[in-house]
């Protein structure tokens, strides 16, 4: 018997169902290298933060903040390719006029203030904006905002405690914490629009999408040159206090 190619299949009702339906091949190995590529980051970045915050509470200070530095250095590992999948979904979507179903943040989900503000908007904004497109798109720039914040917020972080000049360093290696958890969610929210995209995006589509999402932004800047440009200030603010 001749063995069937799988096609595209037809839209489904909602994020959960795309979540656990099958991609055919082509999409699902697009799909598997992307997010292996941004799980690969997000691991290299929690096990040296979480090395870092061991050896700080053993009290090897100076261990510590050697460790945090190296955290400091993989961040960007993530956030880059993570701003990149991004902007290839937007620009795909926008060129093919690909809309695939779509969920608002949920604030539950973050931690740290201006990701819990611009979450609150999306999910206040998925309640007046009438088309799914609108929605779509929404969400795409919350998450981007959100991702570009928290890359220049982590590093100065970083900064702040390797450079010893934040008077509450308790409450910086707490922000630096709630930073790491939301990144972590927005790396979760991407793979999951992610799937549901390319469970809509048309097969002739995909060599440009693969070629958009893994393209680089350009050359990434020394760590110095990004702290440069970040005011000192005292740690962003945290929920609840």
């Amino acid at each position: 018997m001749q063995e069937r190619t799988p096609s595209l299949p037809g839209r489904f009702s909602s994020v959960q169902e795309d979540w656990c339906a099958w991609l055919p091949q082509p999409q699902a190995s697009t799909f598997e290298t992307l997010s292996q590529q941004l799980e690969t980051s997000y691991t290299m970045l929690s096990v040296s933060l979480n090395e870092a915050m061991a050896l700080r509470l053993r009290g090897q200070i100076a261990r510590s903040l050697q460790a945090v530095a190296v955290s400091g250095e993989l961040s960007r590992l993530l956030t880059q390719p993570l701003e990149t999948l991004l902007r290839a979904i937007e620009a795909q979507g926008r060129h093919h006029g690909t809309v695939p179903n779509v969920a608002p943040l949920n604030p539950a989900n973050f931690r740290s203030l201006r990701c819990l503000r611009a979450a609150r908007m999306n999910t206040l904004f998925s309640m007046v904006l009438l088309s799914q497109r609108a929605q779509f798109l929404h969400k795409l720039h919350s998450l981007q905002e959100m991702v570009a914040d928290l890359d220049q917020e982590f590093a100065a972080t970083v900064q702040e405690l390797v450079e010893e000049f934040s008077g509450e360093r308790d409450r910086t290696w707490l922000a630096l914490d709630l930073f790491h958890y939301d990144l972590n969610t927005c790396l979760r929210e991407t793979i999951v629009l992610c799937k549901s995209f390319l469970h809509v995006l048309p097969a002739d589509a995909l060599a440009d999408f693969e070629s958009a999402a893994y393209s680089k932004a350009g050359p990434p800047s020394s760590r110095k040159a990004r702290w440069r440009n970040i005011r000192r200030r005292r740690p962003a603010g945290i929920a609840g206090k």
